[in-house]
């Protein structure tokens, strides 16, 4: 079965940290180009970040640049979002996706991703 997961979410106070993971099953990750995305209450899904690892590239929103920092580790199927320095503006169901390597990561996390979503992880910023 193709699908992937996402986990790693939670509650977490102003100015910590958590890291997000993005396992895929049934596929290689390392073949496609992958994004994170965020969907704050009220608001459209936006790309915050997207990586095509085989080309060195890699996007940022900049709401996250400096803060969130996202990886690979194609030993275990698995990309990482570590995020930093959370604010409440960081609140919102996280989601992952994949894309074809054929575009910039750019692309992908302005486009967003053709293929159906997972089920997301809920990221909470609170005091």
């Amino acid at each position: 079965q193709v699908q992937l997961v996402e986990s790693g979410g939670g509650l977490v106070q102003p100015g910590g940290s958590l890291r997000l993971s993005c396992t895929a099953s049934g596929f290689t990750l390392a073949n496609f180009l992958v994004g994170w995305f965020r969907q704050a209450p009220g608001k459209a899904r936006e790309g915050i970040s997207c990586i095509n690892s085989g080309a060195g590239d890699e996007y940022y929103a900049d709401s996250v640049k400096g803060r969130f920092a996202i990886s690979r580790d194609a030993s275990k199927n698995t990309v990482y979002l570590q995020m930093d320095r959370l604010t409440p503006e960081d609140t919102g169901v996280y989601y992952c996706a994949v894309g074809p390597r054929s575009i910039t990561a750019y692309a992908l996390c302005t486009r967003g991703a053709d293929g159906s979503w997972g089920q997301g992880t809920q990221v909470t910023v609170s005091s």
